[in-house]
Protein backbone atom coordinates (compact mmCIF):
# COMPACT_ATOMS: atom_id res chain seq x y z
CA UNK A 1 0.00 0.00 0.00
CA UNK A 2 3.30 2.40 0.82
CA UNK A 3 4.44 1.24 -2.40
CA UNK A 4 1.15 2.46 -4.86
CA UNK A 5 0.78 5.90 -2.89
CA UNK A 6 4.66 6.42 -3.27
CA UNK A 7 4.52 5.84 -6.89
CA UNK A 8 1.41 8.24 -7.00
CA UNK A 9 3.28 11.04 -5.49
CA UNK A 10 5.79 10.67 -8.20
CA UNK A 11 3.45 10.91 -10.92
CA UNK A 12 1.57 13.85 -9.50
CA UNK A 13 4.87 15.76 -9.30
CA UNK A 14 5.95 14.52 -12.44
CA UNK A 15 2.77 16.05 -14.06
CA UNK A 16 3.00 18.95 -12.38
CA UNK A 17 6.40 20.01 -13.41
CA UNK A 18 5.47 19.19 -16.79
CA UNK A 19 2.82 21.49 -16.67
CA UNK A 20 4.53 24.30 -14.90
CA UNK A 21 7.42 23.70 -17.99
CA UNK A 22 4.29 24.36 -20.59
CA UNK A 23 3.30 27.23 -18.55
CA UNK A 24 6.73 28.53 -18.58
CA UNK A 25 7.48 28.21 -22.53
CA UNK A 26 4.07 29.71 -23.13
CA UNK A 27 4.78 33.27 -24.47
CA UNK A 28 3.88 36.48 -22.60
CA UNK A 29 1.74 38.50 -23.84
CA UNK A 30 2.97 42.69 -24.93
CA UNK A 31 3.02 45.05 -22.32
CA UNK A 32 0.73 47.94 -22.94
CA UNK A 33 2.43 51.17 -22.74
CA UNK A 34 1.73 53.74 -20.75
CA UNK A 35 2.01 56.38 -23.32
CA UNK A 36 1.41 55.84 -27.12
CA UNK A 37 4.77 56.73 -29.13
CA UNK A 38 4.86 59.34 -31.56
CA UNK A 39 3.34 57.60 -35.13
CA UNK A 40 5.40 58.16 -38.56
CA UNK A 41 2.87 60.47 -40.49
CA UNK A 42 4.87 59.76 -43.90
CA UNK A 43 5.55 56.72 -45.82
CA UNK A 44 8.98 57.05 -46.01
CA UNK A 45 10.11 58.68 -43.12
CA UNK A 46 13.56 59.91 -41.21
CA UNK A 47 13.33 59.31 -37.54
CA UNK A 48 15.34 62.17 -35.70
CA UNK A 49 15.47 64.01 -32.37
CA UNK A 50 15.46 67.68 -32.27
CA UNK A 51 16.12 70.01 -29.53
CA UNK A 52 13.90 72.92 -29.50
CA UNK A 53 15.87 76.42 -30.00
CA UNK A 54 16.41 80.39 -30.92
CA UNK A 55 15.61 81.29 -34.52
CA UNK A 56 19.10 82.96 -34.13
CA UNK A 57 20.30 79.93 -31.75
CA UNK A 58 20.84 80.89 -28.34
CA UNK A 59 23.40 83.08 -26.49
CA UNK A 60 25.73 82.44 -23.98
CA UNK A 61 26.89 85.70 -22.31
CA UNK A 62 29.66 85.32 -19.76
CA UNK A 63 32.38 88.03 -18.13
CA UNK A 64 34.44 89.20 -20.32
CA UNK A 65 37.07 89.65 -17.50
CA UNK A 66 37.67 87.68 -14.19
CA UNK A 67 36.30 89.37 -11.07
CA UNK A 68 33.23 89.19 -8.49
CA UNK A 69 29.73 90.04 -9.53
CA UNK A 70 28.19 92.88 -7.89
CA UNK A 71 24.86 93.37 -9.67
CA UNK A 72 22.67 91.56 -11.70
CA UNK A 73 19.66 93.60 -13.06
CA UNK A 74 17.77 90.74 -15.13
CA UNK A 75 16.21 87.43 -14.40
CA UNK A 76 15.27 84.89 -16.20
CA UNK A 77 11.67 85.69 -18.16
CA UNK A 78 12.69 89.37 -18.79
CA UNK A 79 13.27 91.01 -21.97
CA UNK A 80 15.90 92.99 -22.61
CA UNK A 81 17.09 95.16 -26.21
CA UNK A 82 20.31 95.67 -27.56
CA UNK A 83 22.89 97.17 -25.64
CA UNK A 84 20.55 97.04 -22.32
CA UNK A 85 22.90 96.35 -19.01
CA UNK A 86 22.63 92.56 -17.86
CA UNK A 87 25.04 92.43 -14.93
CA UNK A 88 28.00 94.07 -13.51
CA UNK A 89 31.28 93.32 -11.69
CA UNK A 90 33.15 95.53 -9.21
CA UNK A 91 34.48 98.17 -10.62
CA UNK A 92 36.80 99.71 -7.72
CA UNK A 93 39.94 98.45 -9.05
CA UNK A 94 39.26 99.56 -12.42
CA UNK A 95 38.11 102.84 -11.61
CA UNK A 96 41.33 103.32 -9.18
CA UNK A 97 43.40 102.72 -11.99
CA UNK A 98 41.39 104.92 -14.60
CA UNK A 99 41.66 108.01 -12.24
CA UNK A 100 45.52 107.43 -11.71
CA UNK A 101 45.53 107.37 -15.15
CA UNK A 102 43.81 110.73 -15.54
CA UNK A 103 46.07 112.49 -12.79
CA UNK A 104 48.80 111.15 -14.95
CA UNK A 105 47.35 112.61 -18.01
CA UNK A 106 47.24 115.72 -16.39
CA UNK A 107 50.93 115.82 -15.01
CA UNK A 108 52.18 115.36 -18.76
CA UNK A 109 49.96 117.84 -20.30
CA UNK A 110 51.29 120.42 -17.57
CA UNK A 111 54.75 119.23 -18.23
CA UNK A 112 54.21 119.43 -22.45
CA UNK A 113 53.45 123.64 -21.55
CA UNK A 114 56.79 123.84 -19.75
CA UNK A 115 58.46 122.14 -22.62
CA UNK A 116 56.53 124.36 -25.52
CA UNK A 117 57.43 127.50 -22.69
CA UNK A 118 61.18 126.27 -22.72
CA UNK A 119 61.16 125.92 -26.45
CA UNK A 120 59.87 129.36 -27.26
CA UNK A 121 62.39 130.88 -24.38
CA UNK A 122 65.28 129.15 -26.79
CA UNK A 123 64.22 130.59 -29.83
CA UNK A 124 64.19 133.91 -28.22
CA UNK A 125 67.47 133.05 -27.17
CA UNK A 126 69.07 132.02 -30.36
CA UNK A 127 67.32 134.82 -32.15
CA UNK A 128 69.14 137.41 -30.19
CA UNK A 129 72.17 135.40 -30.43
CA UNK A 130 71.60 135.71 -34.33
CA UNK A 131 70.98 139.73 -34.46
CA UNK A 132 74.45 139.78 -31.72
CA UNK A 133 75.99 137.67 -33.95
CA UNK A 134 75.23 140.11 -36.74
CA UNK A 135 76.70 142.83 -34.91
CA UNK A 136 79.75 141.14 -34.03
CA UNK A 137 78.57 141.63 -30.21
CA UNK A 138 79.36 137.96 -29.25
CA UNK A 139 80.98 135.29 -31.28
CA UNK A 140 79.91 132.23 -33.58
CA UNK A 141 80.81 129.55 -30.84
CA UNK A 142 78.16 131.63 -28.41
CA UNK A 143 75.52 131.72 -30.76
CA UNK A 144 76.26 127.71 -32.02
CA UNK A 145 75.24 127.02 -27.72
CA UNK A 146 72.19 129.28 -28.26
CA UNK A 147 71.09 126.78 -31.69
CA UNK A 148 71.89 123.63 -29.44
CA UNK A 149 69.78 125.00 -26.61
CA UNK A 150 67.33 125.28 -28.71
CA UNK A 151 67.78 121.94 -30.55
CA UNK A 152 67.54 120.19 -27.15
CA UNK A 153 64.41 121.85 -26.30
CA UNK A 154 62.74 120.82 -28.86
CA UNK A 155 63.53 116.89 -28.59
CA UNK A 156 62.49 117.48 -24.77
CA UNK A 157 58.83 118.68 -26.01
CA UNK A 158 58.70 115.64 -28.69
CA UNK A 159 59.66 113.52 -25.69
CA UNK A 160 56.90 115.16 -23.19
CA UNK A 161 53.94 114.54 -26.35
CA UNK A 162 55.38 111.09 -26.43
CA UNK A 163 54.75 110.27 -23.02
CA UNK A 164 51.40 112.00 -23.10
CA UNK A 165 49.74 110.19 -25.87
CA UNK A 166 51.19 106.86 -23.74
CA UNK A 167 49.31 107.76 -20.94
CA UNK A 168 46.41 109.36 -22.92
CA UNK A 169 46.02 105.69 -24.52
CA UNK A 170 46.58 103.90 -21.46
CA UNK A 171 43.71 105.84 -19.99
CA UNK A 172 41.61 104.69 -22.88
CA UNK A 173 42.42 101.30 -22.57
CA UNK A 174 41.59 101.72 -18.61
CA UNK A 175 38.18 102.76 -19.28
CA UNK A 176 37.61 100.40 -22.10
CA UNK A 177 37.82 98.01 -19.22
CA UNK A 178 35.73 99.39 -16.54
CA UNK A 179 33.48 99.60 -19.69
CA UNK A 180 33.46 96.07 -19.66
CA UNK A 181 32.98 95.19 -16.53
CA UNK A 182 29.14 95.72 -17.02
CA UNK A 183 28.36 93.35 -19.83
CA UNK A 184 25.16 94.15 -21.96
CA UNK A 185 22.96 92.40 -24.28
CA UNK A 186 24.54 91.35 -27.59
CA UNK A 187 20.87 91.33 -29.10
CA UNK A 188 17.45 91.46 -28.26
CA UNK A 189 16.51 88.26 -26.50
CA UNK A 190 14.41 86.78 -23.58
CA UNK A 191 16.91 86.05 -20.12
CA UNK A 192 16.39 82.18 -20.47
CA UNK A 193 18.57 80.90 -17.85
CA UNK A 194 20.67 82.72 -15.13
CA UNK A 195 23.14 80.73 -13.88
CA UNK A 196 24.89 83.42 -11.71
CA UNK A 197 24.50 85.19 -8.50
CA UNK A 198 25.87 88.38 -6.66
CA UNK A 199 28.53 87.93 -4.86
CA UNK A 200 29.82 85.32 -7.04
CA UNK A 201 33.56 85.39 -8.58
CA UNK A 202 33.72 84.56 -12.02
CA UNK A 203 36.72 83.27 -14.32
CA UNK A 204 36.92 83.20 -17.51
CA UNK A 205 37.06 79.65 -18.23
CA UNK A 206 34.82 79.18 -21.89
CA UNK A 207 35.40 74.96 -21.53
CA UNK A 208 33.42 75.20 -18.14
CA UNK A 209 29.77 74.42 -18.75
CA UNK A 210 29.13 75.65 -14.85
CA UNK A 211 31.10 79.16 -15.08
CA UNK A 212 28.65 81.90 -14.48
CA UNK A 213 26.69 83.02 -17.18
CA UNK A 214 23.43 84.12 -18.56
CA UNK A 215 21.09 82.02 -21.41
CA UNK A 216 19.80 84.90 -24.22
CA UNK A 217 17.48 83.79 -26.94
CA UNK A 218 14.96 85.03 -28.98
CA UNK A 219 11.69 83.26 -27.91
CA UNK A 220 9.56 84.82 -30.72
CA UNK A 221 10.37 83.05 -33.07
CA UNK A 222 11.60 78.87 -32.46
CA UNK A 223 13.25 76.50 -34.70
CA UNK A 224 14.24 72.98 -34.38
CA UNK A 225 17.73 71.02 -34.24
CA UNK A 226 16.97 67.74 -35.89
CA UNK A 227 19.82 65.40 -35.76
CA UNK A 228 19.61 62.80 -38.06
CA UNK A 229 22.09 59.37 -37.91
CA UNK A 230 24.53 59.30 -40.22
CA UNK A 231 23.36 56.02 -41.82
CA UNK A 232 20.01 57.91 -42.86
CA UNK A 233 21.61 61.29 -43.96
CA UNK A 234 22.22 60.88 -47.49
CA UNK A 235 18.11 60.29 -47.60
CA UNK A 236 17.47 63.67 -46.11
CA UNK A 237 16.83 65.99 -49.02
CA UNK A 238 16.80 70.01 -49.64
CA UNK A 239 13.31 71.18 -48.22
CA UNK A 240 12.34 67.93 -47.35
CA UNK A 241 9.20 68.38 -45.29
CA UNK A 242 8.86 67.20 -41.30
CA UNK A 243 6.23 66.99 -38.57
CA UNK A 244 7.64 66.87 -34.75
CA UNK A 245 5.96 65.66 -32.11
CA UNK A 246 6.70 67.04 -28.32
CA UNK A 247 8.71 63.81 -26.76
CA UNK A 248 6.49 61.12 -25.18
CA UNK A 249 3.07 62.88 -27.03
CA UNK A 250 1.61 61.19 -29.95
CA UNK A 251 -0.84 63.83 -30.85
CA UNK A 252 -1.01 67.71 -31.52
CA UNK A 253 1.94 67.08 -34.61
CA UNK A 254 3.71 70.40 -35.64
CA UNK A 255 4.36 70.76 -39.17
CA UNK A 256 7.86 71.95 -39.69
CA UNK A 257 9.50 74.63 -42.50
CA UNK A 258 12.85 73.59 -43.90
CA UNK A 259 15.69 75.89 -43.43
CA UNK A 260 19.05 74.40 -44.17
CA UNK A 261 20.85 71.38 -43.54
CA UNK A 262 24.60 72.11 -41.84
CA UNK A 263 26.58 70.25 -44.51
CA UNK A 264 29.28 68.60 -41.65
CA UNK A 265 28.41 65.63 -40.10
CA UNK A 266 29.39 66.35 -35.93
CA UNK A 267 29.53 64.05 -33.27
CA UNK A 268 25.94 63.87 -31.33
CA UNK A 269 25.78 65.03 -27.81
CA UNK A 270 24.73 62.96 -25.38
CA UNK A 271 20.58 63.13 -24.18
CA UNK A 272 21.17 64.66 -21.09
CA UNK A 273 21.44 68.23 -22.54
CA UNK A 274 25.34 68.23 -21.51
CA UNK A 275 27.45 70.01 -23.79
CA UNK A 276 30.56 68.44 -22.44
CA UNK A 277 29.20 64.70 -22.58
CA UNK A 278 29.49 63.08 -25.85
CA UNK A 279 28.24 59.48 -27.38
CA UNK A 280 29.96 57.25 -30.38
CA UNK A 281 27.81 58.35 -32.69
CA UNK A 282 27.59 60.97 -35.60
CA UNK A 283 24.78 63.08 -36.91
CA UNK A 284 23.85 65.44 -39.55
CA UNK A 285 21.66 68.12 -38.06
CA UNK A 286 18.41 69.55 -40.44
CA UNK A 287 17.07 73.24 -39.30
CA UNK A 288 13.60 73.71 -39.32
CA UNK A 289 11.60 76.28 -38.11
CA UNK A 290 7.78 76.49 -36.67
CA UNK A 291 5.10 78.57 -35.35
CA UNK A 292 3.75 78.64 -32.07
CA UNK A 293 1.09 76.20 -31.17
CA UNK A 294 -1.66 75.92 -28.65
CA UNK A 295 0.72 73.33 -27.05
CA UNK A 296 3.70 75.21 -25.30
CA UNK A 297 7.00 74.40 -26.20
CA UNK A 298 9.94 75.77 -24.53
CA UNK A 299 13.57 76.32 -25.57
CA UNK A 300 15.84 73.13 -24.95
CA UNK A 301 12.84 70.82 -25.00
CA UNK A 302 13.32 67.94 -26.88
CA UNK A 303 10.73 66.52 -29.65
CA UNK A 304 10.77 63.59 -31.79
CA UNK A 305 11.07 64.46 -35.20
CA UNK A 306 9.80 62.70 -38.42
CA UNK A 307 11.15 63.81 -41.98
CA UNK A 308 10.17 62.71 -45.29
CA UNK A 309 12.57 60.24 -46.96
CA UNK A 310 10.67 59.56 -50.16
CA UNK A 311 12.84 60.55 -53.10
CA UNK A 312 11.53 63.58 -55.51
CA UNK A 313 9.48 62.56 -58.12
CA UNK A 314 11.21 62.14 -61.96
CA UNK A 315 9.43 63.88 -64.40
CA UNK A 316 12.12 63.81 -66.98
CA UNK A 317 12.34 61.28 -69.21
CA UNK A 318 15.05 59.00 -68.95
CA UNK A 319 17.58 59.09 -71.67
CA UNK A 320 18.27 56.25 -74.05
CA UNK A 321 21.80 54.31 -72.39
CA UNK A 322 21.32 51.67 -75.19
CA UNK A 323 24.30 51.75 -77.13
CA UNK A 324 25.16 50.04 -80.78
CA UNK A 325 28.13 48.54 -81.20
CA UNK A 326 29.92 49.66 -84.47
CA UNK A 327 32.23 47.16 -85.71
CA UNK A 328 34.95 47.91 -88.53
CA UNK A 329 34.28 46.44 -91.75
CA UNK A 330 36.77 44.36 -93.61
CA UNK A 331 38.93 45.51 -96.26
CA UNK A 332 38.14 42.79 -98.47
CA UNK A 333 34.63 41.47 -98.62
Amino acid sequence: MLKQITIFLALIGIGAATLLVFKLKKPLPAPVPLVEPSHAPYTDSIGARGIVEAVDENVVVAPLLPGLIMDIYVKVGDQVKKGDPLFRQDTRDAEARVAAQQAQVALLEAQVKEAEVKVADKKDDLARADRLLAQRVISEDVQKRKYFDLQAAESGLGTARANLLLARAQLTQSDVNLDLLTVRAPRDGEILRQNMHEGEYAGVSPSDPNAPSLLLGETQRLQLRADVDEDSASRVKVGAPAVAFIKGMHSDPIPMRFVRIEPYITVKKSLTGDSTERVDTRVLQVIYQFDKTKVPVYVGQQMDVFIDGAPPALNAPRENTNTVLVLPQSANP
